[in-house]
């Protein structure tokens, strides 16, 4: 099942932390420290009757291909590293990140007849490793890309085997990059056949029935030197026949009169129907396309048009009918079966009718329906007939916190999944819907326990009265004592429920005595369509409402101080962060804003930034120009502003949100600050990591660096004493 969008997320002595001085503590060195020097261009334009001024255009150049712009990044680092170097106790923080990070992880298995797949990444590999396990056997290396290069920054970013699971097709991401290398493994011999497949992105591998083809989405390739920032059109859908060259591929679906469009191939059940479902943009709403794959040179028919709702496929009935997940008539979502002959909605039944709580995932395990709900932001799931009738007890999980996998097959009853929260690693299990019990596959061996941190939730109200909830997490002889060092962390958009799950940095800054808040701001969908419609658009300022208000709450509530309160949040996050400390800087000690979104007047004009207008709003129409302008982090930083300490942060091979944002934000405010930093100014620094992306595919050992920057960063911001067992 294809779920959410295609496009469009260890511990010894415990010991007690002290609060240091606050914010106006000494900067590492005792002298005024000057940022690099950034020229200024005279670049102004006019929209809709507003002058825009951008000083820092030439700084949206690649930093492969421009000499200038990697200058001005060595420069930066070069700022940069001095003064996180200096800061007490990093050093401190990366031997103890080291020791957590030092356990064994695993992803959710694939099953493919008798052979099970997964990921499993030991101690402090770079990289999750692919094997295999025949039956009860022992796993079997199939693909370490830890020995693929020497910086461990290429991954193994998606695979599938085939439907006997004699081969395996995996992609390969190359420095953090959304772009694809698809190879193909043959799984006895363990050797790696000559199959390329390149320009693929925004893509799954799907298997013809024949396990001897299968088909994946890809670009043009994009022109000479614009790999990284170049707009992606034209997305389409090939068929790859094993032995044969890419040139010889089988264009099987594009739409030349919508360039724009996005397409993914899924094969059903029956292998007989080749669905593809389109979209235009990171909206949840897509046609659904068919091809008859029995049929001599099939036409593909629409099956579901008009681009009004989410439809997911959850597998098919015993009559054949598609079963789909769908949030038609159901801003929470239902569970509807469709007869391919007979589509017309009216014809529709409901097997799963909406409830009170947001379905985000089902599929269809043996003779059953897996339904995955959120209650509260945190992980329900329950079982149906294929009839839609309740089956058993729903699936026992070991406490609050997210559970994923449950993808499975009309021919087993099996199924495996994962379970984490803020302070358990993820756990795989596996489950038998004949029996409804679940038994560990896989767990991590902890050398931590997690019942020394408490994880609560709490609620509160926005601006606007709107009940919020969210996540406080924090050791357990830690309490409220008004001035505690916390880190608040919110995304707040693009469909995209927060939800609570195990990263093992953040559980090096509860040891350290942090507090660390998860707040499920509005943007998201953690209560279904009307949460999501309530923070995009013209409504976006409730995302940042919801955000100031979560802050403004743990202080009421006797938690933390605004000399002791850090914000952080990635790519949208990142934007939320930046918006939020131009709206209220007097708010917090320090502001960690990651690959983020900062100019939003051109999001639109790089890489994959023109699908984000269904959230964003398009800067060329007034309305939507307004309210970005409005908002944009890079366009109103103020000069007679003290903000929080800043450590903004991006990558060079970031081809998802360019990091020219972050480039153009930070000289933006260092300028605002005269272009220097004494030892009582907060500093506005920019971490630019080299042969790294957005995120996905980071090697461990670049993960424990800017954890360990950013650490030690808001720890001296906001009086964290660094102590960590000797």
């Amino acid at each position: 099942m294809m779920k959410r969008s295609m496009f469009a997320p260890l511990l010894g002595a415990l010991l007690l932390a002290s609060c240091a001085s606050g914010p106006e503590a000494p900067a590492p060195s005792g002298e005024r420290t000057a940022y690099p020097q950034t020229r200024t261009v005279d670049h102004n334009e006019t929209h809709f009757g507003v002058n825009v001024a951008d000083p820092y255009r030439w700084l949206e150049g690649d930093v492969r291909t421009t000499p200038e712009v990697a200058q001005w990044v060595e420069a930066q680092n070069a700022v940069t590293r001095t003064y996180l170097d200096a800061l007490p106790g990093r050093q401190r923080i990366v031997n103890r990140l080291q020791q957590l990070w030092n356990y064994d992880r695993f992803s959710v298995p694939v099953s493919r007849g008798e052979r099970l797949f997964f990921t499993m990444q030991t101690g402090l590999q770079n990289q999750p490793a692919l094997y295999v396990q025949d039956g009860a056997g022992a796993p079997r290396l199939l693909i370490d890309p830890n020995t693929w290069v020497a910086d461990g920054a290429n991954a193994i970013a998606d695979f599938e085997p085939s439907p006997d699971g004699s081969r395996v097709a995996y992609s390969v991401q190359d420095g953090g990059s959304d772009w694809r290398l698809i190879r193909v493994l043959d799984v006895a011999s363990g050797q790696t056949l000559a199959d390329e497949v390149r320009w693929a992105k925004f893509t799954g591998i799907e298997w013809h029935p024949d396990g001897e083809s299968f088909y994946y989405s890809r670009y043009p390739e994009p022109p000479q030197g614009q790999m990284y920032t170049a707009l992606n059109y034209n997305h389409a859908i090939y068929r790859h026949r094993l032995g044969a060259p890419q040139s010889e591929d089988a264009l099987v679906y594009t739409r030349p009169d919508h360039p724009r469009d996005s397409v993914r191939a899924q094969v059903s059940d029956d292998d007989r129907w080749l669905v593809i479902t389109v979209s235009r943009g990171t909206d949840e709403r897509y046609e659904v396309v068919l091809i008859d794959l029995r049929a001599r040179n099939a036409q593909p028919r629409v099956l579901i048009p008009g681009f009004t709702n989410d439809y997911q496929l959850v597998g098919q009935t015993a009559q054949g009918h598609f079963i789909f997940q769908t949030d038609r008539n159901a801003p929470k979502s239902r569970i509807v079966a469709i007869d391919p002959a007979r589509a017309q909605e009216v014809n529709w039944r409901v097997l799963v009718p909406e409830g009170a709580d947001v379905l985000t995932g089902a599929d269809r395990v043996g003779d059953q329906i897996i339904a995955e709900y959120l209650t509260d932001a945190r992980s329900t799931v329950r079982r149906y007939s294929l009839t839609g009738q309740p089956v058993g007890e729903a699936v026992t999980l070991p406490g609050l916190g997210s559970a994923t996998g449950f993808s499975g097959s009309p021919r087993s009853p099996v199924t495996y999944y994962s379970f984490s929260s803020f302070n358990r690693p993820p756990t795989v299990y596996r489950f038998d819907t004949r029996s409804g019990e679940s038994a560990v596959f896989r767990a991590p061996e902890l050398q931590f326990n997690p019942d020394d941190y408490v994880v609560e939730q709490v609620f509160y109200n926005s601006k606007d009265g709107t009940r919020v909830p969210m996540f406080i997490v924090h050791r357990r002889d830690v309490t409220p004592n008004g001035q505690r060092p916390t880190l608040l962390y919110a995304y707040g958009g693009f469909n995209a429920a927060q939800l609570p799950t195990f990263q093992v940095q953040r559980l090096q800054w509860l040891e350290m005595g942090g507090v660390f808040v998860l707040a499920n701001i509005r943007g998201g969908s953690e209560y279904g369509k009307e949460w999501h419609d309530g923070g995009r658009l013209l409504n976006r300022q409730n995302v940042y409402d919801d955000f100031i208000a979560a802050a403004e709450a743990l202080m009421a509530n006797g938690w933390t101080t605004r000399e002791h309160l850090a914000i952080q949040g990635r790519s949208n996050g990142g934007l939320l962060v930046g918006a939020t400390i131009n709206q209220r800087p007097d708010l917090f000690a320090a502001a960690l804003p990651m690959v983020g979104v900062m100019d939003m007047t051109r999001f639109n004009q790089f890489s994959a930034g023109r699908f984000w207008t269904d959230d964003y709003g398009d800067p060329a129409e007034e309305p939507h120009f307004r309210n970005l302008y409005a908002q944009s982090p890079y366009h109103n930083v103020r000069a007679d502003t003290r903000y929080p300490a800043v450590l903004a942060t991006t990558a060079d091979t970031d081809d998802r949100v360019v990091p020219g944002h972050s480039f153009k934000y930070a000289a933006r405010m260092q300028a605002a600050q005269g272009g220097s930093f004494g030892p009582n100014d907060p500093p506005r620094l920019i971490r630019i990591a080299t042969r790294s992306g957005h995120g996905t595919g980071r090697p461990t050992d670049q993960l424990i660096d800017e954890a360990a920057d950013m650490w030690a960063f808001i720890a001296h911001h906001t009086g964290l004493e660094v102590r960590t067992p000797e």
